[in-house]
């Protein structure tokens, strides 16, 4: 098994507006069918989303401890087309503490090979995965 390239996250080194490598894919009628049987609609129409573009180059370039999703916002503007190339960009839009606790959002945008908006995901992850159940005593 190869050894992890990938830098290890310091938290407290993250540079809010850092950005991370492009991402494109080939939207394909084949991903859109998958999509709208995964989500039980056979008319759905933003499986971009389902493909976890938003984290995708962050979990490329850091190794962390995991994370819990704390918050997500999907903003969808324009279906895209099957056929059509999308390209993403993703940054690091924000990191806090609260109670104690460091999160990271990140944000990813969405754009055809026609310039036209698709949608721009913007992601809270709690980078502690061991505190969720705390609270609870477990």
């Amino acid at each position: 098994m190869a050894e992890d390239q990938r830098e290890l996250l310091d938290w407290e080194a993250l540079e809010v507006g850092e950005t991370f490598e492009r991402y494109d894919y080939v939207l394909t009628s084949e991903m859109i069918d998958m999509y709208r049987r995964g989500v039980m609609d056979p008319e759905a129409a933003f499986p971009t989303i389902s493909h976890k573009v938003d984290v995708r180059q962050y979990q490329k370039k850091y190794r962390d401890n995991g994370s819990v999703n704390a918050r997500c916002a999907f903003h969808c503007y324009s279906p895209p087309i099957p056929g059509k190339r999308i390209t993403v960009t993703a940054r690091i839009a924000d990191k806090y503490l609260r109670r104690g606790k460091s999160y990271i959002v990140t944000e990813a945008v969405s754009v055809d090979e026609d310039g036209r908006l698709i949608d721009r995901v913007i992601t809270h992850e709690l980078k502690q995965p061991a505190e969720v159940g705390k609270k609870w005593g477990s």
